[in-house]
């Protein structure tokens, strides 16, 4: 059986980052003491002000997760915002109808038709899942927040609720101007580009005839002479 070699040792604790000579910058005691004095004496300094809510709205952040507003017409009832939903607060109806075929002998198909949207916003805890899943943009944040009741009943919005609160949805942000250009748009971009360069290259008017044009300008004057040489 073999000994453990003499020269087997714990790992060292990482040291401190070297200064820029190569030796350990030395911390001054109190350093952050006095870091957190001078951020408080910054903050007695200021002046303080309070929002005279609700005579003075507040200035809330575009993205606001106040309530959730429904576009009805997106919806398909794929039931995965009610699926995913961890507080299972989204309660949704639907039954099926049988739409007629598109063209003379063809099938007969069957579509979700929405009965009920419901969320229960005294159970929501605003994670925004519902809204991320929702694969056809039909669940929107609004900024509002006044809508507190006295029984908590009245807490649950129905559809109809749900689609009025639509109206405050803001509008989303402009697009980083120097954000990278979206693929569907470079690609329309390019396949336009492509389009325009084909067009330019068509020749067209007077530039189009030659040897494989036809008409009075490719057969060019005919003879009047007769066919039998001299008469």
């Amino acid at each position: 059986m073999s000994r453990p070699s003499h020269d087997h040792h714990t790992p060292a604790a990482p040291e401190a980052p070297a200064a820029p000579s190569g030796r350990p910058r030395p911390s001054i005691p109190g350093s952050g003491l006095a870091k957190g004095l001078a951020v408080t004496l910054r903050t007695m300094t200021r002046k303080t002000v309070t929002q005279q809510y609700p005579d003075a709205q507040p200035e809330l952040p575009p993205r606001t997760r106040g309530v959730i507003g429904l576009f009805e017409e997106n919806c398909t009832v794929c039931m995965l915002c009610a699926r995913e939903c961890p507080d299972w607060c989204i309660y949704i109806d639907s039954h099926k109808e049988t739409v007629p075929p598109a063209a003379p002998g063809g099938r007969e198909r069957s579509r979700n038709v929405l009965d009920r949207f419901a969320i229960d916003f005294s159970l929501c805890m605003y994670c925004g899942i519902c809204i991320e899943v929702c694969p056809f943009d039909a669940l929107f944040w609004s900024p509002e927040f006044e809508y507190a009741e006295t029984d908590i009943h009245e807490l649950t919005h129905e559809r109809d609720k749900l689609r009025e609160w639509m109206w405050t949805v803001p509008a989303p942000p402009a697009l980083d101007p120097a954000a990278e250009e979206p693929k569907e748009i470079a690609a329309a971009r390019k396949t336009a580009e492509k389009l325009a360069a084909a067009a330019r290259a068509e020749p067209t008017g007077p530039e189009a005839t030659g040897p494989d044009a036809t008409g009075p300008e490719a057969t060019g004057p005919r003879s009047t002479e007769p066919e039998g040489g001299d008469a």
